[in-house]
Order: structure tokens, then sequence, then C-alpha cells
């Protein structure tokens, strides 16, 4: 293939562009069913006009070389016409290019950096690795390492509602504090957005919440499509899915082909619905996650739905609805599908633990292992199965958890408290103030005055005979300025 062209594009795409304007310049006067005198009259109007070259640059062709176009046109057709690409002949031995086009063949992986390393390491010539670049350009080993040519992935669309749904996870703003998550599904064949929820965690009860109420109000659909985050792959979703009857199928790491059409929804979000909460006001606004999925709501139902698809040409919720009503799942159907399972073992004593909780089971059950089935919100009940079927209910015996740990309540945190307006360690300064004034002050006290009988010389030897100066007399508590503690 041909090199690239400093001025843009290939070589061979210029041949092409200058032959195409080659063979509108002549296509009239070369058809055969025009008169030679005609034809000299054309060509000649022609050759005394300004054309726009193929470049947009204004050309003027002579009658010579138009005439020789045509004849190069009635012997070899439009591939005459085509000028052949020009390329400057390589400096670097050709062995030595198809030595390192082996080498990216080799091992894909391989740059061209590397690659001029390994053949100045092997010795000879070496060439550069801008010179190695365009090489693996020309030989299209760049973009097709492996000689095979790129996957292609062809438009899909579900031939009915309810075929197929895609869901997903969009982070949204900060909502009291907290960041916020949209689980959405969106039905395939409508482009109708038939699950959804704004929560604070990107959970499985989360997940579950969106799609439970999606399924009361749009039907069961045949296959969800989820990518692999931790929520969507779950046990939980996976039993709840699987008592619906509905098949699950994930999307291959690395590979999103699939959910582009929930991720085009969720760029409509942004633009048209988060656009309008960036402003510091308009998140303040919104007090809570209650306020955020009504607003939400409002958007979806009256907004999206009722505005004509790009791709489908109808609007969502119409084509939706166009089969008439969906059949809804009982409602008992759907409470078994999204409540909570584990397996545990049952001990000597007849007892099982889960999550900190004791239950007591029969003790027909010592040794075997059961399923516990539970709402997660609510542990103080469980019911019992053995190989599926129904053991009656465990009886609580130590309760110390009511809510499943991976089922935290969707609130906002409370808010700190007011100041109580007490400075503590102005409080401590104040009574340490107090404490100074009314103590004694030793260095205010009066020396007593010494007996008159007292001997001077026993007086001088004596260390106990007077006390100290300053020192307070036991016989006599006066405090100047205070009275005594």
């Amino acid at each position: 293939m041909a090199g690239v062209d400093r001025r843009g594009g290939s070589r061979v795409g210029r041949a092409q562009e200058i032959g195409l304007f080659r063979f509108a310049l002549i296509r009239e006067a070369a058809d055969p069913g025009v008169s030679h005198r005609d034809r000299g009259v054309m060509v000649r109007a022609l050759a005394d006009t300004d054309h726009v070259g193929p470049f947009g640059t204004p050309v003027r062709v002579s009658r010579v070389t138009l005439d020789r176009w045509i004849r190069a046109w009635r012997t070899g057709g439009f591939e005459a016409l085509v000028p052949s690409p020009r390329g400057a002949v390589p400096r670097t031995p050709t062995e030595v290019l198809e030595l390192a086009a082996a080498l990216k063949r080799e091992n894909p992986a391989r740059t061209a950096a590397h690659i001029a390393q390994i053949l100045s390491t092997h010795g000879g010539p070496c060439p550069s690795a801008r010179t190695l670049q365009r090489h693996f350009a020309r030989l299209e080993l760049t973009t097709r390492p492996h000689g095979m040519a790129p996957k292609a992935f062809g438009r899909f669309q579900a031939e009915a509602r309810n075929d197929r749904w895609t869901g997903d996870a969009l982070h949204g703003p900060m909502v009291a504090g907290r960041k916020t998550y949209l689980f959405a599904f969106i039905d395939d064949y409508s482009r109708a957005l038939v699950a959804y929820r704004w929560s604070y965690s990107e959970d499985t009860l989360r997940l579950e919440s969106a799609l439970r109420a999606g399924l009361a109000s749009r039907g069961i659909p045949t296959v969800v499509y989820l990518d692999n985050g931790a929520a969507m792959v779950s046990g939980q979703l996976r039993r709840a899915l699987a008592v619906a009857g509905i098949r699950l199928v994930h999307s291959r790491p690395g590979q999103p082909a699939g959910r582009g059409k929930i991720e085009r929804f969720f760029r409509t979000v942004r633009d048209q619905f988060l656009v309008e909460l960036v402003t510091p006001d308009a998140l303040a606004a919104i007090n809570d996650l209650t306020e955020l999925n009504e607003l939400f709501t409002a958007w979806v139902e009256t907004v999206y739905h009722h505005r004509v698809h790009s791709e489908t040409g109808e609007k969502p919720l119409p084509r939706f609805l166009a089969a008439g009503p969906p059949t809804l799942p009982a409602p008992d159907l759907l409470a078994e599908a999204f409540k909570w399972s584990h397996e545990r073992t049952v001990t000597k004593t007849a007892t099982i633990s889960v999550h900190t909780n004791t239950y007591q089971v029969d003790a027909s059950l010592i040794g075997r292992k059961i399923e516990v089935v539970f709402d997660p919100m609510d542990m103080t009940r469980m019911e019992v199965r053995y190989q599926g079927r129904p053991m009656g209910h465990a009886v609580p015996h130590t309760i110390g958890r009511h809510v499943h740990p991976d089922a935290g309540p969707d609130t906002a945190p409370t808010p700190p408290p007011g100041p109580t307006g007490i400075d503590y360690l102005h409080l401590i300064a104040e009574h340490h103030q107090h404490t100074l004034a009314t103590q004694i002050n030793y260095a205010h006290l009066t020396p007593p005055t010494p007996p008159a009988t007292a001997d001077a010389a026993t007086t001088a030897t004596d260390p106990d005979a007077d006390p100290i100066v300053g020192q307070l007399a036991l016989t006599d508590l006066s405090v100047r300025g205070g009275d005594p503690a």
C-alpha cells in the first residue's frame, strides 16, 4: 500500500480523487454518442474554463490534455485516468523492513521503538522508530495486527417489547451530603425506561428495588442484560431473576457491546436532566432522595417517554404500549423472587446462625444443610426449606440484627446537632481563677512574735524554736486579705 502524503491522505486516496476529477470533466465529451464536431466544441469550452480541482484549488486543463484523457478512458476505462502513486525510494534495505514486519507479526504487542532496539541488538542497519511506524502503517500492522479485519458490530434491536432489558448504573450528584446512583433498565425494542430508581448505594438491594418496581408495572422480560459490576453478579440477583423466569446475560469483560442504548440514555440524562442540577442552589433545593426520584419520574414520564426517538422514529412509551397493556406478574411471585436466601448447616443443638442472629429449627434437620429465605429488611422471620420443600419457620433465639448488613437504610445521615453554646476551656479558666482567689497566699503571712523569755542562744541553735518566716503557725490562722480556708 502506498504511503501517507504530507499534505493529508494516502497517496492512493489522492490518486483516486484525481481520477474522479478527470472522469467528471470528460464524461460528457467522451460519450460515444457525441459527434466529432460537437466533441470539439465541448473540449474547447472546457479548455477555456477554470475548474475546481480535486483538492479545492482552481485549475485549467488544456485541450491536448483533455483529448489525451478521453483516449485513455476509451482504451483503459476509469483506471487509466488514475495516476500511479509515486513514492520516494526507501533508504532502508528491503530485507531490514521485512525483518521488522516479521517481528511485528510475531508479536503484535511489540512497539516500533522496541523493534528498532531489537534490530539494533541484532546488528546491521537499524531504521528509526518513526520509519518503522510508517512502514507498519503501510502494511496495516497497527490496525490489523493479526492480518484479520477488525470485528464489525452490527446494530441489534429486539423484535418485540420485553424481549430484552438492558440495565446499568449512573453516578449522580451529591444530595443531602451523599453521592447518588441511578439504577435504570431500558427496553431494547421501544427505548422506554421500564425501571429506574435513585439511591445512595450502588448495591444489590437498590438494584433489586428498581427492577422490582419495573417488573410490577411493565411486565416480565425474557432477558436482562447487565455488565459485571458487583451488584449485578450477586447470587441474590440471580435467584430473583431465576424465580421470575428471566434469563440473565452478562457482557464480556472489556467488550461492552450491546449496552450502547442504556449508555446513550445516560448521556440524555446528563444533558437534559442533570444539567439542571449543576448549580449549588439547585442541589440545595433537593432535600432527599424522595424529592430527587419525584423530579426524575416527572422528567421521564412527561418528557423522555413522549419525545420521538431518533433511532426508532417513534415515542418510547407509545411504541411500548402499541401491542396493548403488558401482562403483569402476580404479587406473590414478585414477593418470592425478591426474598434473600442463605444456606446453613444445622448444629447439634438444632440451631443455625445468620449474621450473629441465632434461630431454632426442627430437630429432625440436625446435621443437614438447609435454606433459609427471608426479607433482608426483616431478619426476625425466617422460612426454612430443605431440598426445596418448606419446613416451617425458624424460631428466633438470639436477635442482634434486624436488617441484613447488605441492606442498610437508604436515608441520609442524621445531621449533627447545633452548637450548645458551652465553652469548656473558658469554664476551666474561670474555675482556675476562682480557685486561686480563695487559696491561702503564703507570701503575705504575718511572722509570729517570739516569746519574751526565750534564750537567744537557744533560738539561734534550735531550728524548731521559731517558725520559718512565711510559714503558717498552727496557733495563728489569721491571713491578710482573707479568712482562713
